[in-house]
């Protein structure tokens, strides 16, 4: 690893560099929330964001996309792979741990080309953050990102701490050498302070250990009627969570039956049809079920990680009110 200074009046002119490396996009705050969006300089971003509401994932699973067009009459067959290339600044430690779980899924178990052509084409850029009550990635040890990404900025005083995670990452820092200084003593232990302080700032606790168990050992459990009888139904979770990942994919076909397009999108496990199959049968037909196996899902070691990495959305975002961590204590009995 390799570390670096840059200055905080250099900070734009260092987004301008990324300019040349793809589009920028930076958090964004709209209203009350805060989004992924393009800028154009630093100026635009806001770094003191908690969360976004919808994971960066987004840049690399989209919501639906065209895979392919085809047309049996001509015999043509066409692929729609997107070749632009970003740069996402901004990503707090436990999305970039996000998105290193969905990089087991979809490169390292059955490679998607999609999805790995994105990841290909973009530039990640970390930054670090301060939790707020509804942050519990501290207890999954998902507060911190070793690597995962090319940049990774840690704001001092008068600059930030750079860490540089990557080739790309180096490339960059080759570039932009006259806008960044060697990292000083006074650098590092104002940086190591800065990481002891923020350790200190988690407030909300989640006792994971044998958490596979205990949701096992909780399947008979009054705690599922509990839930579901305030859950929607509506999927909100799965939609703002950055490791859920199920998909459907549908043919739409033109009325010549000849030619159309194939899609993927996005699916969701709280959905009464996601269970659906053929003849109409549905696997998980009672809200009860859904949750159930939703919690199950983020608490699986299926990838030798548990599925979700304490980023709160779930439960900021639940129109219900449902606490992720509430649920979870009370299958373990300590509410």
């Amino acid at each position: 690893m390799k570390y670096v200074k840059l200055p905080k009046e250099n900070l734009d002119a260092f987004v301008e560099n990324l300019k040349t490396h793809g589009k920028v996009y930076g958090p964004v705050k709209i209203g009350e929330y805060y989004s992924f969006q393009e800028i154009n300089n630093s100026k635009e971003m806001s770094l003191e964001y908690s969360r976004t509401m919808i994971p960066p994932k987004k840049f690399f699973l989209k919501l639906k996309e065209r895979l392919f067009t085809f047309n049996e009459e001509k015999g043509e067959y066409k692929e729609t792979l997107e070749e632009e290339k970003i740069v996402v600044f901004g990503i707090h430690p436990c999305d970039i741990n996000a998105l290193k779980l969905m990089d087991k899924i979809y490169i390292d178990e059955t490679p998607d080309k999609y999805y790995k052509m994105r990841r290909e084409n973009a530039v990640i850029v970390g930054y670090g953050c301060h939790p707020d009550e509804y942050c519990f990635c501290h207890s999954l040890g998902t507060n911190y990102a070793a690597d995962g990404f090319d940049l990774f900025l840690h704001e001092l005083k008068d600059g930030f701490f750079v860490r540089v995670g990557s080739d790309k990452g180096n490339a960059i820092v080759s570039e932009i050498s006259e806008l960044i200084k060697d990292v000083e003593g006074s650098d590092i232990e104002e940086f190591r302070a800065a990481e002891r302080k923020r350790e200190k700032e988690y407030t909300l606790e989640l006792n994971i250990r044998g958490i596979t168990d205990m949701l096992a050992l909780a399947y008979e459990s009054e705690v599922w009627k509990e839930y579901a009888d305030k859950c929607f139904g509506c999927g909100s979770c799965n939609l703002v969570c950055p490791t859920c990942r199920c998909y459907d994919v549908v043919d739409n076909v033109n009325l010549n039956l000849k030619s159309g397009e194939r899609l993927r999108r996005l699916d969701s496990c709280m959905l009464r049809k996601h269970g659906l199959v053929a003849g109409g049968l549905n696997f998980r037909p009672t809200r009860i079920e859904r949750l159930r196996n939703r919690f199950n899902c983020k608490g699986s070691l299926r990838e030798d990680t548990l599925n979700c990495v304490g980023c709160g959305r779930c439960t900021v975002y639940c129109p219900s009110q449902i606490d992720y961590v509430e649920v979870l204590k009370k299958v373990r009995g300590e509410l």
